[in-house]
């Protein structure tokens, strides 16, 4: 028995120093794991170094802040953040983000606060607006009751002062050619930004060679007024109509849907949610409309006639001069600023509003030269009002 307890004994301590032999080889583990776990934290934090010179030397820190655009506001709790307009126009979102942002509408018809409806004016430019100091006087006084917005070449930096209206007015933009969808694309970029201002209830588009013929007040109340939107609209046989459509553009568009009108146009909100929304017609267009069919002229009349017929006046509100003949309307200078002239464009007119004659049928005349200025602010009291 004595024996027995002696082996036990015996037994016992060597399992006891096995035991302890087993517990000493374990405690390098740890530091094993914390090794590795440090080298993977180096290793990534060199990825991250690298990503971010990465980034730096190319150019692409304006991809993050995408989402944070589309949000209204930070505090959702009052209806004051959904109807606040855009305090900077600039922004980081591409047009399939700005679209589809454009594109919210409220159903409920009924605004649940005080709207003041305004006009949204929108210069597409190639750079500067020389004719901006009699658009100035134009706009004077009349605060509150428009918005502008200008698309330009996307490298020009505009040199308004502070006091401007259009100070700070540029969009983002890109290249348009003329006669390209790239000009249609860059029409629809600036709608869907002025869309972004609950406020703004029509959307008139100009050009730097642009003039206003009647004062604010006179612009305000015809478009307030009117019950159609006003956008050339008509089927025009020859060459220069029908000619340019092209078979492929079935189903969407059929020859006798076919349309051509004036590029420049004034719509009221609910045709500027059409222009911005559609899907439907644009890849018809892009893809079969190309010189010498200038899609600028086609794509909107012969869509939104297909639409909304019944909202069109089918005539536009800017007079052009195509007398002179040639692909481009005539450009008046200097020299061209009469009273003959203007005695002309205002008072040899005959249209209809709300389907009653007027001869009050032009808001806007085109194209006028810098060098037209002077004469233009000397006599706009006298021929325009303002």
């Amino acid at each position: 028995m004595l024996s027995r307890l002696v082996i036990l004994e015996d037994d016992k301590e060597s399992i006891s120093t096995f035991s302890s032999s087993r517990m000493y080889q374990s405690r390098p583990v740890p530091v094993r794991i914390l090794q590795v776990f440090l080298l993977f934290f180096l290793l990534a934090l060199g990825i991250c170094i690298v990503s971010m010179n990465m980034i730096r030397y190319f150019g692409v820190t304006n991809m993050v802040p995408t989402m944070l655009t589309l949000q209204p506001c930070v505090e959702q709790d009052s209806i004051e953040c959904w109807i606040r307009p855009p305090s900077r126009l600039m922004h980081t979102m591409n047009d399939t983000e700005l679209f589809w942002r454009a594109t919210f509408v409220p159903q409920i018809k009924r605004y649940p606060y005080k709207r003041q409806r305004k006009v949204a004016f929108m210069f597409l430019t190639r750079g500067p607006l020389p004719l901006s100091p009699l658009w100035e006087r134009f706009f004077k006084g009349n605060e509150g009751l428009y918005s502008i917005y200008i698309h330009s070449l996307p490298d020009y930096r505009a040199n308004f002062s502070h006091s401007s209206v259009f100070y700070e007015r540029q969009i983002p933009s890109q290249v348009a050619e003329w006669g390209m969808m790239s000009m249609c694309d860059a029409e629809r970029r600036l709608v869907a930004n002025a869309m972004l201002d609950l406020s703004n209830e029509w959307f008139i588009l100009l050009s730097e060679a642009c003039i206003p013929l009647r004062n604010f007040t006179i612009v305000y109340r015809y478009l307030a007024r009117s019950r159609y939107s006003f956008m050339g609209s008509y089927d025009e046989d020859g060459p220069f109509g029908r000619g340019r459509y092209d078979k492929h553009m079935v189903p969407e568009v059929t020859l006798e849907q076919w349309r051509k009108g004036s590029q420049w146009f004034e719509v009221n909100r609910e045709l500027a949610v059409r222009i911005v929304q559609d899907e439907v017609y644009y890849p018809k267009f892009k893809n079969f409309c190309k010189p010498a069919c200038y899609v600028d002229e086609h794509y909107f009349p012969t869509m939104l006639t297909i639409q909304a017929p019944h909202l069109l006046a089918n005539r536009s509100l800017t007079w052009t001069d195509w007398s002179r003949g040639g692909p481009h309307p005539a450009t008046f200078g200097r020299n061209d600023i009469t009273k003959k002239l203007f005695e002309k464009i205002l008072e040899s007119n005959l249209c209809t509003f709300n389907h009653q004659p007027v001869t009050l049928c032009y808001l806007f005349a085109r194209k006028f030269a810098p060098s037209a200025l002077e004469p233009l602010l000397a006599f706009a009291s006298a021929f325009f009002g303002y």
